[in-house]
């Protein structure tokens, strides 16, 4: 009898749990924006200074905000901004357009869209994006930009259309330690806190 209760309690525990964990994440913890014309033209001009405004323009109104694929996708698809190619051993920066609010003690983390790493290698330079919390309230207006490079050792070149997946992001909770009194706050855009 003692185990029946024992394995009724805990199946009803752990019923609990996971209603509490599917409600926080229906609720959601944060939502993408585009960032302001002005910062995405910013953003462009750097890396194509040779695009003319109303051209940067329409690439701005068709920016797509990142999600996911299926149901049961992890990742937020990054939707490329504008068509790019790369060759093996090329990198390029691009600006996203993108921008995105969450709760404190998450963070999105980047990474490149599994088939193009396989297929391509296809890697971000700093290994996995991470993005803060707090980076949404940075100088450039939290505006995720990616730097790829194709590391094909097997001379394959990528093409990349705009408005094709990329990237994709992937919200994690952390925590923090007993005692942390970090009380810094950001005052700079991407890389600064370096």
């Amino acid at each position: 009898m003692f185990f029946l209760l024992k394995g009724k309690y805990l199946n009803n525990l752990f019923y609990n749990i996971k209603r509490k964990v599917s409600d926080h994440m229906t609720k959601g913890i944060g939502r993408f924006e585009k960032v302001s014309f002005s910062q995405f033209y910013a953003g462009v001009h750097e890396v194509m200074p040779e695009k003319l405004e109303e051209e940067v323009e329409i690439l701005y109104e068709e920016l797509k905000l990142p999600r996911r694929a299926t149901k049961g996708s992890a990742g937020y698809d990054f939707f490329a901004p504008y068509s790019f190619d790369l060759k093996p051993g090329q990198t390029v920066k691009i600006p996203t357009g993108i921008r995105v609010v969450m709760d404190e003690s998450w963070v999105l983390m980047c990474f490149p869209r599994s088939g193009l790493g396989f297929k391509y290698r296809l890697q971000l330079n700093n290994t996995v994006g991470i993005i803060d919390s707090d980076y949404y309230y940075s100088d450039n207006e939290g505006h995720i930009f990616a730097k790829l490079t194709n590391d094909s050792n097997e001379n394959k070149s990528l093409v990349i259309q705009l408005g094709q997946g990329f990237m994709q992001g992937i919200f994690l909770q952390y925590g923090l330690i007993e005692g942390d009194d970090t009380a810094t706050e950001r005052n700079g855009g991407f890389g600064s806190t370096t």
